[in-house]
């Protein structure tokens, strides 16, 4: 699983993150049925957890 998205060459704004990786937090979401900021400050402490320095999307990503 890829976290980050691959760079397509397509024009306007490459998307940061993979589908893979928003799906996870939203996965995270419905699971422990919390609102959009805490997904992403829980999903960051998860990262922190397992000793990962990757950036989290942000609520308004999700």
């Amino acid at each position: 699983m890829a976290w980050l998205a691959p760079h397509e060459g397509r024009l306007g704004r490459p998307p940061v993150f993979s589908d893979a990786a928003i799906q996870f937090c939203l996965s995270i979401k419905v699971l422990f049925k919390l609102p959009l900021r805490q997904t992403a400050g829980m999903v960051a402490s998860l990262l922190r957890l397992a000793g990962l320095n990757w950036s989290v999307p942000d609520f308004s990503t999700l």
